[in-house]
């Protein structure tokens, strides 16, 4: 067997693949279909420092090759997280990443200072990218002034692992990135969904209660791929890709282009062991090209 295990600036973890957050749950949800310990890191649903009810019904339309969402954070705060799923998750042999919004620097930052007391979760992903809230989200991520402020903030709290997810809806999305590594993080995952819209012709209306939603799912596959080779080649410090990953090959491509590791999403909701078969198949994959590690094809693609 090929060596899997990748390290995200001091984040050890035994294989490659994520969950990307929104799509997994808590982990438990699927845990009668798949070991949740099979995989390099478990990404939660969204938390913000306060409760959020997210957008009104109906918040998910089917597309063609993906889906969009307007789900809006949903969520029950950070304090209900650490009182009642984190005890419950702890356990989990493997990286637990909280993916961490909010609606202004100091909010981001709040939530981050209370993720931090918890023992068994080595890092948080910083979301800046969300395109479904009024307030905060996605705001912060299309300029580089916004998104060093959230990143400066929370780095002044937050002693962990800091990942920082990247939005798509951006004109350099290699400024953003290069923004935050200068701001502290220590790594950056893209893409978040694009912004995109569905219309329900017979009703004269959006298929979304709010009008336009995230994209996501294979769709948006070779705008993501071409993100993660930008960025890789534009920051020093690792890439998590994301975006339409549906099998090993796909993912294997986010790696070549410069991923250290990989998130899989839309995929989870086709098939709740679609992130465990991509693992297995990167490695046949790289058994089956006599490659020793997943290191060794970083980035290869110039």
């Amino acid at each position: 067997m090929a060596n899997l295990n990748v390290n995200i600036s001091g984040l050890s973890m035994k294989n490659p693949v994520m969950t990307a957050s929104g799509t997994f749950g808590y982990g438990l949800e699927f845990a009668d279909l798949r070991p949740p310990d099979s995989l390099g890191a478990l990404i939660p649903k969204g938390t913000t420092l306060n409760p959020r009810e997210g957008n009104p019904p109906p918040r998910m339309a089917e597309t063609a090759s993906g889906m969009l969402n307007c789900v809006g954070l949903q969520n029950k705060g950070v304090d209900y997280f650490c009182s009642n799923i984190y005890p419950n998750i702890a356990h989990i042999d493997t990286n637990i990443i909280v993916n961490v919004s909010g609606s202004s620097p100091d909010d981001y930052a709040e939530c981050a200072r209370r993720i931090a007391a918890l023992q068994h979760i080595p890092a948080i992903e910083l979301n800046i990218s969300c395109p479904n809230v009024r307030q905060g989200g996605m705001a912060f991520g299309v300029t580089t002034q916004g998104a060093s402020q959230v990143v400066k903030a929370v780095r002044d709290v937050y002693p962990k692992t800091l990942i920082v997810k990247l939005s798509p809806n951006v004109t350099n999305i290699a400024d953003i990135a290069m923004a935050v590594q200068d701001a502290g993080a220590d790594a950056v995952s893209l893409i978040n969904t694009l912004l995109g819209m569905s219309i329900d012709i017979n009703r004269r209306q959006s298929r979304l209660s709010i009008g336009t939603g995230g994209l996501s799912g294979p769709a948006i596959k070779p705008v993501a791929l071409r993100c993660v080779w930008q960025v890789a080649h534009a920051v020093s410090i690792p890439v998590v890709g994301l975006g339409g990953i549906t099998t090993a090959e796909d993912a294997i491509e986010f790696i070549m282009a410069g991923a250290s590791a990989i998130q899989v999403g839309t995929a989870n909701f086709l098939d709740p062991a679609a992130s465990l078969h991509i693992a297995q198949g990167i490695d046949r994959w790289l058994d089956d090209h006599h490659i020793d590690s997943i290191a060794d094809i970083v980035g290869v693609v110039n």
